[in-house]
């Protein structure tokens, strides 16, 4: 009896997030108002150029100090964080929602409409993502969609191939052919049956895909490619600042950590349940 109510008890407790996740999620919440709220109560352009602050260290006028052309790190910061969440919110959320609607329908079809986008699949996933993001920058060079669209079809493939294989399971599963055998159409089937168990998994790959697409913007501006001068992004900002690391390592600095806090954060927030 005692240990009925102790298992009772147990069961009815809610669950806890695991620190790493509070962290993560506290770290990413945090670098997003930074992003979005530095405009509002610090409106200075972040291309604005003032040669006589060039390479200022912080101060209470500028706390994060001036560029190598006497930009406000401030606002160039938070702009190329607005970019970076921008551009990784919506490729990977451009990927996840067709690739989870072909993975399911390839499932559920079968046939040759399995077959025909599984070789699909297989085609993007033979092509080096970086070499097909690369060829898009140089149709559209200058241009921050050439990356968005570019990373948006190498990370497809991911949601599809794990629901394709997730759906190919639960529809065999009992509870499924009970709803089919009861009359309930896909509809309900996906509702009820599929979508409980697909989108954890989905929006774990997502934050992964998030904080891929985040690294990817930065590698790729590091060496010039997609966004250039003057408009801000965090790989850009780590190029045009390297040359300077001696006169100002605090400018060099602020770039990378914000990547590292972001890939962190988005880590941190997937990696429970990766495991």
């Amino acid at each position: 009896m005692t240990a009925t109510m102790s298992s009772a008890i147990t069961a009815s407790e809610p669950k806890r997030l695991p620190v790493g996740r509070i962290v993560g999620f506290t770290v990413l919440a945090l670098v997003v108002l930074f992003a979005f709220l530095t405009p509002l109560v610090w409106p200075v352009d972040p291309t604005k150029q003032s040669l006589r602050n060039v390479l200022a260290a912080p101060s209470w006028s500028e706390p994060l100090g001036y560029d190598h052309l006497g930009r406000s790190m401030l606002a160039r910061l938070a702009a190329a964080l607005r970019l970076s969440l921008g551009l990784a919110f919506l490729s990977v959320l451009t990927a996840a929602v067709p690739g989870a609607l072909l993975g399911i329908l390839a499932a559920w079809k079968g046939g040759i409409v399995d077959r025909a986008l599984s070789v699909l699949g297989d085609v993007f996933l033979a092509l080096p993502g970086l070499l097909l993001v690369l060829m898009l920058t140089a149709i559209a060079p200058d241009s921050p969609w050439a990356l968005y669209v570019g990373i948006s079809l190498v990370l497809w493939i991911e949601y599809f191939r794990l629901t394709r294989a997730t759906t190919r399971t639960l529809i065999t599963s009992p509870a499924v052919q009970a709803s089919r055998l009861l009359g309930f159409g896909p509809a309900y089937i996906i509702r009820r049956h599929l979508w409980p168990e697909i989108a954890p998994m989905i929006l774990t790959v997502a934050a992964f895909g998030a904080a891929t697409a985040i690294m990817a913007i930065a590698a790729l501006g590091f060496v010039s490619v997609g966004v250039r001068p003057p408009t801000p992004e965090l790989g850009l900002m780590m190029t045009e600042l390297l040359p300077y690391y001696e006169e100002a390592p605090h400018a060099l600095l602020q770039p990378i950590i914000a990547v590292f806090l972001l890939v962190l954060s988005l880590n941190l927030i997937a990696g429970r349940k990766a495991q």
